[in-house]
């Protein structure tokens, strides 16, 4: 026992300074990785501190939590893969040229559309027609429809596709458009897919639909994580006829039919040149998971004008289309001159962005940030109460609109500026997933859509400063400390 005592003691003593130097060489790394790569200065001394107060420990929790590996990880997928452009079939507008297009009032867009022209890199194109369907009660039938009438091609992407009525419904048309010769591609987002049990892919593969899953996971760390998903939601068919907006395939958007858990939500039909756009957006993501390269006119056929609005897409992903849309949002906010009205399910913005919006309202600005009353996540949205209060203090408006829950994504600024789409005012959507949205310059458009904004605000509580203040202590501390993860939900 004794020589037993003084071996473990030797060993002891002699892995005691080795793990020491290990603990620092960790810290050391680690504290140099953190200022070499965060942006944030009070997020490295935050990171640095951990590091160096809990040492071995902060240096592990840094490495799996403070390592942003989402961008690296989504270029490194997607950086050899071809990026298509479609062969332009109608000249582009020029930002000096927009001025033709639009009222005297709106001449200060010129600006807005360089900006998007150079971060986007995709022309602004005329001729095109987009028009606003409310809920699955009005987008389905038409959806379905395009579907139905189909000769050539289908594009669908998705996030959610549910296996229900709703989803069904759709599987049974794409099966039919199948059968009858029309190339048929279906692209659902892996995570999104396993939202209903069993998945609406077993269902498409039985209708002999063509289709694949959008990052699918294979192992539990990938199981767990909700990155680098695809939030597009795209429906091209013959190239020609688009449909985009923030709807998934689930019959709770149906609200007519009084389901147990109805969503509002906008998605919209486009006709014109930039229907070019949804479709490349959509062949991308489908080369980047199957191999298979899209071309022809079957895809891309030419297109002719349907209408006076003028519209880009705009794509955003943690790849190379990095913050694109967060570049569009701030320019547009800064360029905003009367109004900005704003639907959004999820509002967590990040501090350029609070600073944007509150900077237009000192201005003078009509800003407006419509929210649901009841979140569909009450996660998210206690993490978003608790950042309420630094919009409300430099003048914006914020109301929360009655349920049913509204899913809808729109911002109207100016009455001839209007950005819709997939994504949400949050990190997740800015920096994380693949969104695909348009800017449309139409004071129509914009006109049409602004009653809509207008109608949800009528039934609307306005938010005031005093109330968010007024909040209990015990809330405040739940809310307080859900927005402490606000960049990861």
């Amino acid at each position: 026992m004794p020589f037993a005592s003084h071996l473990w003691a030797g060993v002891h003593e002699a892995w005691h300074p080795v793990l020491t130097g290990f603990a620092l060489l960790l810290s050391v790394v680690a504290s140099a990785h953190v200022i070499l790569y965060k942006r944030d200065s009070r997020s490295a001394i935050g990171w640095i501190g951990l590091v160096w107060l809990m040492p071995l420990v902060g240096a592990v929790v840094y490495l799996f939590f403070g390592v942003n590996r989402i961008r690296r990880q989504a270029t490194s997928l997607r950086g050899n893969l071809e990026r298509y452009r479609a062969q332009a079939t109608e000249a582009a507008c020029l930002p000096e040229e927009l001025h033709r297009h639009l009222p005297d009032q709106a001449g200060h867009l010129e600006i807005l559309a360089r900006l998007v022209e150079r971060v986007v890199e995709r022309p602004l194109l005329p001729g095109n027609r987009i028009e606003p369907l409310v809920n699955g009660d009005a987008a389905y039938p038409a959806m379905l429809q395009a579907i139905r009438h189909a000769r050539r091609s289908v594009a669908l992407e998705t996030y959610i596709f549910d296996r229900d009525k709703a989803g069904l419904a759709f599987a049974r048309a794409l099966g039919q458009a199948a059968r009858r010769g029309v190339e048929v591609r279906v692209l659902v987002d892996a995570a999104g897919a396993r939202y209903s049990r069993p998945s609406i892919l077993r269902t498409l593969r039985h209708e002999g639909v063509r289709h694949a899953r959008f990052m699918p996971s294979s192992n539990l760390w990938h199981l767990m994580s909700l990155n680098l998903r695809t939030h597009r939601k795209l429906l091209v068919t013959d190239g020609g006829l688009g449909f985009t907006g923030g709807m998934n395939i689930r019959d709770g958007h149906c609200v007519s039919r009084q389901p147990l858990r109805p969503v509002q939500d906008l998605q919209f039909r486009v006709q014109g040149p930039v229907v070019a756009h949804l479709q490349e957006a959509f062949a991308d993501d489908w080369n980047f998971t199957t191999g298979e390269s899209l071309r022809g006119e079957a895809w891309f056929p030419k297109l002719e004008r349907s209408g006076t609005v003028l519209a880009r897409g705009v794509t955003d992903g943690p790849d190379e289309d990095f913050e694109k849309l967060r570049w569009t949002l701030l320019g547009a906010l800064s360029i905003a001159r009367q109004s900005v009205r704003i639907l959004t399910p999820y509002f967590l913005p990040d501090p350029a962005v609070v600073s944007a919006l509150n900077l237009a309202a000192m201005r003078g600005v009509e800003v407006d940030i419509l929210l649901p009353a009841r979140n569909n996540l009450p996660f998210v949205h206690w993490a978003s109460r608790a950042m309420w209060w630094q919009v409300l203090t430099h003048g914006c408006r914020l109301w929360l609109t009655p349920p049913p829950f509204d899913h809808s994504k729109l911002m109207v600024l100016d009455g001839c500026w209007v950005l819709l789409g997939s994504a949400n005012w949050d990190a997740r959507s800015l920096r994380l997933n693949f969104e695909f949205d348009m800017e449309c310059y139409d004071s129509e458009l914009a006109a049409r859509l602004e009653q809509l904004v207008e109608i949800k605000r009528r039934d609307a509580h306005r938010v005031t400063l005093p109330e968010v203040d007024g909040r209990p202590l015990p809330i405040r501390l739940r809310d307080g400390m859900a927005r402490l993860l606000a960049p990861y939900v």
